[in-house]
């Protein structure tokens, strides 16, 4: 007979605000956040690379954010979190939860997007290793999922950084803007995420990082062990 202590707890992930040492991960309101989220905008529209895969991309001018910034909200699932400094004074980019299945214990992190200067940063690994936590720890998830096209190398890197195993390939899943896409599959099961979070503690350890604030050990480093 199956341990009903391994079944899901069946709880959706809900809007409550994940607080860490470098990150807030704060349910996204365009009243609170509008300004902020603004700014970090229009800095990563400088970038091509941070909107190329997305299935929607904002406009830049204000009326445009936040209109978009609205719709976001308004959303139950996908459920959209803005990242801000713990100050509240920055915004680096959004994040959320996705492809929620709570009676399977299955939810996905996507739809993410960072200013430059926070990309692969100790606040933006931070955000991730919260959205984590909370998935596994907090509400018993069996399974947490990274998906992204198959061409965006940046991601599919981000994805084994972050301790995800790499799962294969779905040809022909979506047309993105006008565009095929092929999507990559990547997990961490409740099985491995003792293991994965155990890397993210050690990197996220004041001592791994320099007066300047450089790390002495890449996280890479510690989850490519893994697997």
């Amino acid at each position: 007979m199956d341990d009903l202590t391994t079944l899901p707890s069946g709880v959706h992930p809900g809007r409550t605000a994940l607080r860490g040492d470098h990150v807030v991960l704060a349910p996204l309101n365009p009243i609170e956040h509008g300004a902020l989220l603004q700014e970090a905008v229009v800095d990563s529209l400088t970038v091509e690379t941070s909107w190329r895969f997305m299935p929607l991309m904002p406009s830049g001018d204000e009326a445009g954010t936040m209109a978009w910034l609205k719709q976001c909200a308004g959303s139950a699932e996908p459920s959209f979190y803005a990242l801000l400094t713990p100050e509240g004074d920055e915004a680096g980019g959004m994040v959320s939860y996705l492809n929620i299945v709570p009676q399977n214990g299955t939810v996905e992190l996507g739809h993410i997007w960072f200013r430059p200067a926070w990309r692969g940063s100790v606040r933006t690994t931070e955000a991730i290793f919260l959205m984590m936590v909370h998935a596994f720890d907090k509400l018993g998830y069996r399974r947490v999922e990274w998906k992204c096209d198959a061409m965006n190398a940046p991601s599919r890197a981000a994805a084994l950084r972050f301790g995800f195993r790499f799962e294969g390939v779905f040809l022909n899943h979506y047309i993105i803007r006008g565009r095929n896409r092929d999507t990559a599959w990547y997990s961490i099961t409740a099985e491995e995420w003792p293991a994965v979070r155990e890397a993210f503690q050690t990197w996220l350890e004041d001592g791994n990082f320099d007066e300047g604030g450089g790390q002495k050990t890449a996280l890479s480093t510690l989850t490519r062990a893994l697997w």
